[in-house]
């Protein structure tokens, strides 16, 4: 049974940073691909960030220099460093996991596992 548990989330002034974690359960973590989502009331869930088993990355366009994906293995948790933020980067993130070791992309059909998600309020 897979889990991802997103955390870290909140309330934070424009300008400042959060980091967010996903801690993952019931999958092989060191071998997957994992990503983080973003998704405002009535608009799509896009990507923000992925990463490949062996610590490869990749941003949406737009977030590149501000986020900042990473993890650990051996805690089996997925973190996404926010920097700067922006009253835009308002939403709930998800974390997401695909069931390859390659990411094959930053679209919601590439990943098959997905977490609850967290909220991250900038204002």
């Amino acid at each position: 049974h897979v889990q991802l548990v997103e955390s870290g989330g909140g309330s934070v002034q424009p300008g400042g940073s959060l980091r967010l974690s996903c801690a993952a359960s019931g999958l092989d973590f060191s071998n997957y691909c994992m990503g983080w989502f973003r998704q405002v009331p009535g608009k799509e869930r896009e990507g923000v960030a992925a990463i490949d088993f062996d610590g490869k990355t990749d941003y949406a366009g737009s977030l590149k220099g501000r986020f900042i994906i990473s993890k650990d293995n051996a805690k089996k948790t997925l973190y996404l460093q926010m920097n700067s933020l922006k009253p835009e980067d308002t939403a709930m993130y998800f974390c997401a996991a695909d069931g390859v070791r390659y990411c094959r992309g930053l679209s919601i059909s590439d990943f098959v596992y997905w977490g609850q998600g967290t909220q991250v309020t900038v204002s």
